[in-house]
């Protein structure tokens, strides 16, 4: 299964101040562990909410909101994609991070074609692996 881990932002993030020497050591460490064991499939960190927009859909209009975004319980400082083989796992993997100071993760699974039941059809499953295929030459 694979799983969204969702860094939580805080006032610090969305200051822009970049992580310590210290912090990025320890989170290289985790993030190798994560790699030998097969489990990341990608981890990024994210610029604050005030470099972003936000874009509301309602009919054919588009509107976009320029941040920063006042909620910031409520913004992203990264994320990974993990594989694993149970949710517990993964949050197993997680006690282990290297967070501290109250930062709040949020993990969630990801939903994969079977969870779609018959509204995933053949051929939309077809389309799905041939675009994940090229994604995947893509970060190659």
């Amino acid at each position: 299964m694979r799983v969204m881990v969702l860094v939580k932002a805080d006032k610090d993030s969305e200051a822009g101040i970049m992580p310590s020497n210290d912090i990025l050591t320890k989170m290289g460490a985790y993030n190798e562990e994560l790699v030998k064991a097969g489990v990341m499939l990608a981890g990024e960190g994210l610029h604050p909410s005030s470099k972003g927009i936000r874009m509301r859909f309602s009919g054919a209009e588009r509107a976009i909101t320029d941040g920063p975004f006042a909620e910031t319980k409520e913004l992203l400082a990264g994320f990974w994609l993990w594989q694993v083989k149970s949710f517990d796992e993964a949050v197993a993997w997680l006690k282990r991070a290297p967070f501290d100071g109250g930062t709040e993760i949020e993990l969630r699974p990801v939903f994969e074609m079977e969870d779609f039941g018959e509204a995933m059809t053949p051929e939309l499953c077809e389309q799905e692996r041939r675009q994940r295929a090229e994604t995947a030459k893509l970060a190659g």
